[in-house]
């Protein structure tokens, strides 16, 4: 084992960097997490890390967005836009290649748990899965047989707009681009704008369920409208609320109306890899370009 070449993963999020080197998706042999401050300060430490650790042949990187995942364009690899101070326009995957002289994969942090979900989690026996992370914002990636879904950029499922909930019209939305958009309405900070606590500290508040359960529900139902996907898996801290799951499938059948022919093949359903779908993915991206491993 120790003579197999290893590859690094980073899940790279906004409240934490996750580490691992691995000999293969499914065997992590180490793994470490740094908080996410400025990039000098923590990717100091990422590296640093990562240096303490056998050698990789190639890194893969599941990062925060917005990101630019085409790899034809001249700002690959980079971090976009964000509110997050210092990141925007950081080339994150640059960083990386200069620093261990290794093959990059890059993509979005919830296309990476996607992979993961499809290949070794709750996607196993299906040919098409989105995943979805409800925390401090929302997002999404899609998967259809083994390959993430690209365009013109990676899917922004958090900034949908949809049908306030009849007892929540006041509430502006948190989201600074969009007001009250599903990420506005949904996220993590947005309940702890309107309700002063963590949906999970609110396990009384009906009223608060409903309301995050709708428009996770409607979530649901469009993805399956619009993509057809058998399975929507739904990871993310707001997620571990009791009941919430069950609230939003049952929203999502309800809009449904029995109308969308694949009737039992959709479901709904948490992550099969636990905490883990982010991370393995990295993996997965680093395996996938890891040309020079023996």
């Amino acid at each position: 084992m120790e003579n197999s070449p290893m590859i690094g993963g980073i899940e790279a999020g906004g409240t934490k960097f996750v580490l691992a080197v691995a000999s293969s998706p499914a065997d992590i042999l180490a793994r470490h997490e740094v908080p996410t401050r400025s990039p000098d300060d923590t990717l100091a430490e990422v590296t640093d890390w990562f240096r303490g650790q056998p050698p990789v042949c190639a890194i893969g990187i599941a990062s925060f967005g917005p990101a630019v995942i085409d790899p034809a364009h001249e700002h690959w690899g980079r971090i976009g836009a964000t509110p997050k101070p210092q990141w925007s326009n950081f080339d994150l995957a640059g960083y990386f290649k200069n620093e261990f002289d290794v093959p990059v994969g890059f993509d979005t942090d919830v296309n990476g748990a996607a992979l993961a979900e499809d290949s070794f989690g709750a996607g196993r026996d299906a040919s098409s899965l989105v995943y979805v992370t409800v925390g401090t914002g929302i997002g999404g990636g899609i998967v259809i047989d083994g390959q993430p879904v690209h365009g013109a950029a990676h899917p922004e499922m958090g900034h949908i707009f949809p049908r306030r909930h009849a007892s929540d019209k006041s509430f502006a939305g948190s989201c600074p681009a969009h007001g009250d958009c599903l990420e506005g309405l949904a996220c993590g900070p947005a309940i702890i704008e309107r309700w002063g606590k963590s949906l999970s500290e609110l396990p009384d508040n009906r009223e608060a369920l409903d309301v995050i359960a709708s428009y996770l529900g409607q979530l649901c139902h469009s993805v399956f409208a619009m993509t057809a996907a058998e399975t929507i898996v739904l990871g993310g801290g707001v997620m571990k609320t009791p009941g919430l799951l069950k609230r939003v499938r049952d929203m999502a059948k309800q809009l449904d109306a029995g109308y969308f022919p694949g009737g039992r093949r959709h479901s709904i359903v948490r992550p099969g890899l636990q905490d883990n779908s982010g991370l393995t993915g990295a993996v997965m991206l680093g395996e996938r370009v890891a040309l020079n491993c023996a």
